[in-house]
């Protein structure tokens, strides 16, 4: 389908199989409220899923009467975590009965924990061909904004420097997604790198999405020092699942999959760079800890978010969704 009138074009095939008595059971339409309006129109008999990943239901995103509308029209609304469930039931309380939060997944297979036979072979070349084989490598993995907080944690490096001079950091990310142009921020990042001294920061510039596994393994700490309401980044999953030891912000739904000292370091003094300076160093002290939390990160991970656990998940809301009355 051409990304060019794309949500004509689909209004028009969706038109075209309801003439010729072709329906759909289901049909699932990804972030886009106002667009599952037209979908349903054309095909009034579907069952409808509206899955968010975002605040799509925020007053400056849809009026009181179209969010009415759409949640009226859906029969089931998916979310990425419970918390934008609550972004869209303090506006709209009546969304409440048809809102159930699915978690995301990963591909096991994809990411091998350190300790796996061979990762840690493949985890000592990469480490040398990004020159930090024999350091304490704290990694960030995301998008180089002011919303993610990599210069919060690269503030923090200065204090973790203290304690372990051997400390690097290693920043796996772009501008955004395949843009690596070096913006304003970018060359704030890169002055707070040099403050830190000579070979202490990492900076990769894009990583294809396919590679980005593999990059996990670089790691000793994982740090997500998100500073927005997030919804819940994947890349939870993802260092889980490479079997780090993970420092999160208690921002959004980040939290949600994350038990303190247990799978993870929450951090609520999500601005203070200490506070992430503190967790970093605590790791670093305690091997015996931080074993623990990265094994059992892995252990949640399998139990909980596999592809297989999504599958089943997305099972059970389809079937609420046929089984819903209408009315």
């Amino acid at each position: 389908m051409p990304r060019e009138n794309y949500v004509f074009n689909v209004g028009q095939e969706l038109a075209k199989k309801r003439e010729v008595k072709n329906f759909f059971d289901i049909i699932h339409v990804f972030n886009r409220p106002k667009d599952a309006l037209i979908y349903k129109a054309t095909m009034p008999n579907s069952r409808f899923v509206l899955s968010l990943h975002n605040e799509m239901f925020k007053e400056q995103k849809i009026t009181t009467e179209m969010g009415q509308l759409v949640i009226k029209a859906m029969d089931k609304i998916m979310t990425i975590s419970e918390y934008i469930g609550t972004t869209i039931t303090s506006r709209f309380p009546l969304a409440s009965s048809k809102i159930t939060a699915v978690y995301s997944g990963i591909d096991l297979n994809k990411y091998v924990p350190i300790w796996a036979e061979g990762a840690q072979s493949f985890r000592n070349e990469l480490r040398k061909t990004y020159g930090v084989k024999n350091q304490k490598v704290v990694l960030f993995v995301g998008r180089l904004s002011a919303v993610k907080g990599p210069d919060v944690l690269l503030t923090a490096m200065k204090q973790v420097l203290q304690k372990h001079p051997e400390a690097v950091i290693v920043i796996v990310g772009s501008k955004w997604f395949s843009d690596d142009q070096i913006d304003e921020y970018g060359m704030k990042l890169r002055e707070l790198a040099q403050s830190l001294g000579e070979n202490k920061v990492v900076f990769t510039g894009f990583v294809s999405p396919s590679d980005i596994p593999s990059h996990f393994l670089l790691g000793d700490v994982f740090v997500h020092s998100s500073q927005w309401q997030e919804p819940l980044a994947r890349v939870h999953y993802e260092a889980m699942g490479a079997g780090l030891p993970i420092i999160t912000t208690n921002r959004g739904g980040n939290a949600e999959i994350m038990s303190h000292l247990k799978n993870g370091i929450v951090i609520d003094d999500y601005t203070n760079p200490e506070a992430f300076a503190e967790a970093i160093n605590y790791l670093f002290s305690n091997k015996e800890q931080a074993d623990f939390i990265a094994k059992a990160g892995r252990e949640f991970v399998e139990a909980n978010f596999g592809f297989e656990h999504v599958t089943l998940r997305l099972e059970t809301l389809y079937l609420a969704a046929i089984k819903r009355k209408k009315f």
